[in-house]
């Protein structure tokens, strides 16, 4: 039995095995994908965005 996953971009179920494209279905949904990246349209959240090293309300041990 071949496991199988949801494109992340369509939803459509696909095997994940002998897919050159995984986990998308398809190299449109990975450029699709990618795309939405490059636009920032996506982006990993950073809570740290207001701190800056010269603020001192930071300590050295919350840096590393």
């Amino acid at each position: 039995m071949s496991l199988k996953v949801k494109c992340p971009r369509c939803k459509k179920e696909v095997s994940w095995k002998d897919n050159k494209w995984r986990p998308f279905c398809s190299e449109k949904c990975k450029m699709i994908d990618l795309g939405t990246w490059a636009s920032e349209d996506f982006r990993i959240s950073d809570d740290t965005d207001h701190l800056t090293i010269a603020d001192n309300s930071i300590d050295d041990e919350e840096l590393m």
